[in-house]
């Protein structure tokens, strides 16, 4: 594999997967941060389904007009609160082999203030 920022995060994000893995009462939190947007989803690994998915994108989030970081965390919040309604409490973090920094901290600071344990 040649050295780059794409197959660095694909190589991080394997030697993660090995050992994260989410159910349906515990799912994985995962998480995909693109140059504009980003995008966190639970899902059942054992089951192979996603059960919940939150981005960026949606109509609530993308008229704030505010920073990305700010979205973020509004995005982390929303799942949470998605989550805790459908009976979800616990989750284990997949930072997908982004850095915990910048957005994807933020993310995680808005899901454990929107009620997520992990």
């Amino acid at each position: 594999m040649a050295v780059n920022k794409k197959n660095r995060r694909l190589k991080i994000k394997l030697k993660l997967r090995k050992t994260i893995s989410g159910s349906v009462q515990t799912p994985r939190l995962s998480v995909f941060r693109s140059n504009a947007e980003i995008y966190a989803q639970l899902v059942d690994d054992k089951g192979g389904k996603t059960l919940l998915a939150v981005g960026s994108v949606d109509k609530a989030i993308n008229a704030a007009k505010v920073t990305k970081i700010e979205k973020a965390k509004m995005v982390g919040k929303l799942i949470a609160e998605k989550a805790v309604a459908n009976g979800i409490t616990s989750v284990v973090f997949d930072r997908n082999g982004f850095l915990y920094h910048g957005r994807i901290k933020s993310l995680a600071e808005g899901a454990r203030e929107g009620g997520l344990k992990f």
